[in-house]
């Protein structure tokens, strides 16, 4: 696999496929084709014995990933709603359970599906100048690709209400401070850094690498029926007039005026 498309620059750095989202004039948000292009890599790395680590990484000095392309579910009924998040969810979740560690170079803001992302790699790293933030409550909806399912387990209950509810941005050593991320480095330290985490696993046996990535995950596995309950909330939220409103305020960049409706 590998190789250059209009939404992923891929290329292998000795046993690490080196995955970047490649959308910089739009912050790298994710759409659906650049999903589907991530979900191939991914299934890619799991059947390849010459990749032993992926980092997945953003284009640009900026973001690693601001958020799921909002302009693509913004007239989605319920029921589409509902199955987008879905079709996130089992992507994010195949980056989780993969028997090879996942390591997130977070260059930049990293906020809703692109945070949701971040979350289900095994491993962060964040460049110093990191933004972490769920901003869904803004637009009426929820996170909606595992976030209500994995940030809890990661930073505590309370920590990620807090994030979800405010939508507030954390900064790289906040998410440093609470364990949302490994390491904080500079922008010119963070692939290096990352590259380097990875090949001093490495030097660990192989099949215990991978059953410790296995037995950590049925660790901190929720139920498929709580997964489900995210994207069926999802699905309710984006048939609101708050769904409706947050989207027009975001797209008119005014405050929303939210109803409750």
């Amino acid at each position: 696999m590998g190789g250059t498309s209009s939404l992923l620059d891929v290329r292998n750095e000795g046993d690490i496929l080196i995955i970047t989202l490649n959308r910089p004039d739009k912050l790298n948000a994710l759409n659906r084709a650049l999903l589907k292009e991530l979900d191939e890599q991914i299934e890619f790395a799991y059947g390849s014995d010459a990749v032993k680590g992926i980092i997945i990484t953003g284009s640009g000095a900026k973001a690693f990933a601001a958020g799921a392309d909002i302009s693509e579910f913004s007239a989605l009924q319920p029921h589409e709603a509902q199955l987008l998040s879905q079709e996130g969810q089992l992507i994010f979740e195949k980056i989780d359970k993969l028997t090879k560690p996942v390591v997130a170079a977070v260059n930049g803001f990293a906020l809703g599906g692109g945070f949701e992302l971040a979350l289900a790699c095994h491993i962060r790293i964040a460049s110093d100048n990191a933004k972490f933030g769920l901003p869904e409550s803004t637009l009426g909806l929820l996170p909606g690709y595992g976030g209500t399912q994995r940030l809890p387990q990661i930073i505590g209950k309370g920590r990620a209400l807090e994030m979800m509810l405010t939508a507030d941005h954390t900064t790289a050593q906040t998410a440093l401070n609470w364990g949302l991320v490994n390491a904080v480095t500079t922008q010119e330290e963070l692939l290096p850094a990352s590259i380097a985490m990875l090949q001093k696993f490495f030097t660990k046996a192989p099949t215990s690498i991978q059953e410790i990535l296995r037995c950590t995950h049925l660790a901190l596995e929720t139920s498929g029926t709580s997964f489900l309950q995210e994207a069926k909330s999802f699905g309710r939220c984006a048939g609101t007039e708050d769904f409706k409103e947050g989207v027009q305020a975001f797209m008119e960049k005014r405050k929303a005026s939210f109803t409750g409706k």
